[in-house]
């Protein structure tokens, strides 16, 4: 995937680059890890049913836009956020391929990105082989459970980038409609700490380093 998009849109590596140096000093910042680690529940038939199906679609994340205008304003945050990042991944089209997945991700699964990659900062402070005491593994510490209740049971899949971002992204979508859209409660029973404020906390105070608003547009949207 790489930089193609950037490259043909005019927006070059020195450019996405530029500022890298003075962004990279925050996120360089040791935080305390998070340890993923949801709870294995039953599940309805219909609802295991829908997430093996959601996660079962291996379509690469190539980004479809309504309008020119959107694929610039898409562009125009895929800079920002490389300029952020530049201190947790330094090497350009890993970067940008893991931005894009997260966009790409977040969007399918009806997920704000900022609070995905607020999760993803605490969880593993952006490890893609990040293990945590409890066995949850990569970017965004999916339980290998998972690959067992709605996966093909490879829990090996979770280092692969897409399918673990793929999982966590459906499971924070699944935990968020159970709870109503009560994103406190949803991030607490992501972490197996439904109700207890420290993680909720911790997430929604990364999210805020992710935050993003279009100032090129119209709406500033």
């Amino acid at each position: 995937m790489g930089g193609g998009p950037l490259i043909a849109s005019g927006i070059s590596r020195r450019k996405l680059l530029l500022s890298a140096p003075v962004m990279a000093g925050p996120l360089l910042i040791p935080e305390p890890a998070w340890a993923g680690g949801q709870l294995e529940e039953p599940l309805m038939d219909s609802v295991r049913t829908a997430l093996s199906s959601a996660v079962a679609n291996r379509a690469p994340p190539v980004p479809t836009f309504s309008s020119t205008a959107a694929r610039l304003s898409y562009l125009r945050w895929l800079s920002s956020m490389s300029d952020r990042l530049y201190g947790r991944k330094k090497e350009f089209s890993s970067r940008i391929e893991f931005l894009q997945t997260v966009w790409y991700e977040a969007r399918r699964a009806g997920l704000d990105i900022s609070l995905v990659l607020g999760l993803i900062q605490v969880e593993s402070a952006f490890r893609k082989f990040a293990v945590s005491s409890v066995g949850a593994r990569g970017y965004m510490q999916v339980m290998p459970f998972w690959t067992r209740v709605i996966g093909d049971g490879d829990p090996g899949k979770l280092f692969h980038m897409q399918t673990n971002l793929r999982f966590g992204c459906i499971i924070l979508r699944h935990y968020l409609d159970r709870e109503r859209g009560d994103t406190f409660m949803a991030l607490g029973r992501y972490n197996g700490s439904r109700g207890k404020p420290q993680y909720p906390n911790a997430v929604t105070g990364a999210q805020s380093r992710w935050l993003w608003s279009d100032q090129a547009s119209p709406t500033g949207a």
